[in-house]
């Protein structure tokens, strides 16, 4: 059976109270836009902060090698991260109102695969090098505080990483994965009632 069904024109002529193919499709260039803007922000937000922290670098010079080492690792995490979100972007491109049902569905799939690597594997990744990096590039300044004051700043960095991973990440998660399930959702189940036709 062909599935590269045209939905808009088997949609029009449908006499139930069917949500129409003309909200559908709204409903899905909100989401592409939104995750436009989103990988847009990303970018903007951490290419930011990573060219920051190198300013950091080149402005106070840092002594030890630890606090080097710690401002490569959390630089790279935001690049390593990038990359991989910025993958996300042609997919999100390629997405239009020109497009046949099974193309809707493949790129919807392609996208939930994409971010599920991202939410599981590269935001593991990045968190473990952000942590790790911090840990490092604290290390000279807080060698020269009070045993007290270091513990305070590390418990700090640990809390912050721990409410992001803990709290933050799964509330993401789960937000950004009912909007694209919902989608997707909707689609099959177009699709699966033309297959009944």
């Amino acid at each position: 059976m062909d599935t590269n069904i045209d939905f808009k024109n088997i949609w029009k002529q449908q006499t139930s109270n069917k949500p129409s193919i003309e909200e559908l499709l709204g409903k899905l260039k909100k989401f592409r836009h939104e995750n436009l803007r989103k990988l847009i922000l990303a970018n903007i937000m951490l290419i930011s902060t990573s060219l920051a922290i190198a300013f950091i670098w080149y402005r106070y010079q840092p002594q030890l090698i630890t606090t080097k080492i710690g401002i490569v690792l959390v630089i790279l995490a935001m690049l390593i991260f990038l990359f991989a979100y910025n993958r996300l972007f042609m997919v999100f491109y390629r997405i239009d109102n020109t497009q046949s049902n099974h193309e809707y569905l493949q790129n919807l799939y392609t996208v939930r695969n994409k971010q599920k690597f991202m939410q599981t594997t590269m935001l593991n990744i990045y968190f473990m090098m952000l942590f790790v990096g911090l840990c490092f590039y604290m290390y000279e300044y807080t060698s020269k505080m009070p045993a007290m004051s270091s513990a305070v700043a590390y418990a700090a960095v640990l809390i912050w990483i721990g409410f992001n991973w803990f709290y933050i990440r799964p509330k993401t998660i789960r937000k950004q994965q009912s909007k694209l399930d919902g989608l997707i959702n909707k689609f099959e189940e177009i699709n699966n009632q033309f297959k009944e036709l």
